[in-house]
């Protein structure tokens, strides 16, 4: 079994309750819209991580991170790109892949809006971890945490980490 981190639009900006909260995890994946090269520095000494860039993000992350990141976690085929849309949604690039060979958990970030959905068309878990960092309409930070193990997604949380602007 591996315990997953995910978070999404920090936008330069890394609330101190994500060590707090991703604490027990293995790997952390970031979907996108880093911001700040520091942002991904401070993740990257603390867990592996995995990460994708965003549409905010400069040449530098841009250099350093891919569009997507598609690969294997427990048996379980796992896709990660920063704009992708949601079930019934999709962006033109996203659905055309799922067409030939859909994932069994799509990741994006990109909306500020968290979201874990099942996709019935296309027969995948959808996970959008929302926004953690202080740019953008969300009220509220989020970050999901779950596990995978035998090819399936397990223990599921949502973590609300306080208000946009709001750090205690």
């Amino acid at each position: 079994m591996k315990k997953i981190g995910l978070l999404s639009d920090t936008h330069s900006y890394l609330d101190k309750k994500v060590f707090k909260y991703f604490e027990d995890v293995d790997e952390i994946w970031h979907a996108g819209d880093i911001g700040d090269r520091k942002v991904m520095d401070q993740l990257e000494a603390f867990k592996p991580t995995k990460a994708v860039y965003g549409n905010i993000d400069t040449s530098d992350i841009r250099h350093a991170y891919p569009l997507n990141q598609r690969f294997d976690c427990e048996g379980l085929d796992v896709w990660i790109t920063h704009i992708g849309g949601y079930p019934g949604r999709y962006n033109k690039r996203v659905t055309k892949e799922f067409k030939v060979n859909p994932p069994k958990l799509f990741i994006c970030g990109h909306s500020h809006i968290l979201k874990i959905m099942p996709d019935k068309e296309f027969g995948f878990l959808h996970m959008n971890p929302g926004a953690c960092g202080h740019v953008g309409f969300h009220q509220v930070k989020t970050l999901i945490r779950f596990a995978v193990e035998d090819a399936r997604v397990k223990e599921v949380e949502v973590i609300e980490i306080g208000g946009r602007g709001i750090e205690v």
